[in-house]
């Protein structure tokens, strides 16, 4: 079991709010805290709760250019201009109030859960809030303001780590940070993902190698539609365990979005919380073999935010803090009850689940 495990908790970042018909809502990352807590996870020895502060302008432009950052502070303030050739407007990216103060949050958190595996003495740190990774130096895109992953990984580079493994799980490809860091080599970025060709952001594919020095640093595991738990951990376990254990990082960081799952409203995998299961302990065991058990996981996509995102981030959680095995399949009462009222509808009441037909 790892000594000192930290757990991001950031409520103010409820402020990332594309509207109330966004497919992003701040409630997945709420009630997955809430669903710590109702485990009593967040009061284990080894888990320190730590707090976040936004990320100063000089952190975001580790990755963002300066008149990026410019524009989406003005954009939030309501002011007049032409703000579509920043990626905001209708659609993915809408623009909302204070929308620099939401992403500013979301980095800060993510970087908070770097700096206390790289200079605090954790072994693991998990910032829910984030997993932004479609945004790009100069551009909001796929729901991202900004893209906290790649600001961590810039982040922890500054600060002397040789070398950065960062392994991507959600349905869509982790086209950020693999284009940000597409020519550095002290990157590897994995991403398993829905292909490209029936999905968005439609890259992510194997000829996809990183440039010059980096070429080679760069894997896409592009899988079908309808791939179900046993297909996709069977390309799990092939390329992942592998390719981070030939680079050798000193940090291992993730992106553990959940829209793989069979019920997902905007993708086509048919992945159940049993897949999370296995891939948490995969990455778990990963990360100490691999990196020293130095281990930055965010959180990602999700678009069944009540029914399955804080079981599936509850499940990693879980496995970061050594408690899955132990943990009761019965979700605490309470937390179904607060779920079910915020949700309007029924939630499942395990954490596990038949695997999808």
């Amino acid at each position: 079991m790892s000594d000192r495990v930290g757990l991001v908790v950031c409520p103010e970042v409820r402020i990332y709010d594309h509207g109330p018909q966004h497919p992003l809502r701040p409630d997945r990352v709420l009630l997955t805290w809430d669903l710590i807590r109702a485990y009593g996870l967040d009061a284990a020895s080894n888990v320190h709760v730590l707090r976040a502060e936004p990320a100063a302008d000089d952190v975001i432009g580790l990755v963002h250019t300066p008149q990026f950052i410019d524009a989406t502070r003005r954009a939030g303030q309501g002011e007049e201009g032409d703000f579509s050739r920043f990626g905001y407007g209708p659609g993915d990216n809408p623009i909302f109030p204070r929308m620099h103060e939401a992403g500013a949050l979301v980095v800060g958190a993510s970087v908070a859960a770097a700096r206390a595996v790289w200079e605090e003495g954790f072994d693991h740190a998990f910032s829910a809030a984030g997993g932004l990774h479609h945004a790009m130096p100069a551009r909001a895109s796929g729901f991202c303001v900004y893209d906290d992953p790649a600001v961590a990984i810039a982040w922890l580079l500054g600060r002397g780590a040789g070398r950065v493994a960062y392994v991507d799980v959600d349905v869509h490809h982790g086209d950020g940070p693999q284009a940000i860091f597409y020519a550095e080599p002290r990157v590897l970025t994995v991403s398993i993902h829905e292909s490209g060709e029936y999905l968005f952001p439609g890259t992510g594919f194997p000829e996809e190698r990183g440039a010059g020095a980096a070429e080679g640093t760069k894997v896409n595991v592009p899988l079908p539609p309808g791939t179900g738990d046993a297909a996709w951990l069977a390309a799990f376990r092939e390329v992942v365990p592998a390719r981070v254990r030939e680079f050798r990082p000193d940090v291992l960081v993730t992106q553990l979005g959940c829209d793989t799952h069979a019920t997902d409203p905007l993708a086509h995998l048919r992945l159940t919380t049993g897949a999370y299961r296995e891939a948490a302990k995969i990455l778990h065991a990963l990360a100490h073999e691999a990196a020293g058990g130095r281990w930055v996981a965010t959180g990602g996509g999700g678009y069944q935010w009540a029914r399955v995102v804080p079981r599936a981030w509850t499940i990693y959680f879980a496995e970061m803090a050594g408690a899955l095995d132990g943990l009761p399949d019965e979700l605490p009462e309470g937390w179904i009850e607060e779920a079910e009222f915020r949700l309007r509808g029924p939630v499942p009441t395990t954490l596990s689940e038949e695997p999808a037909p």
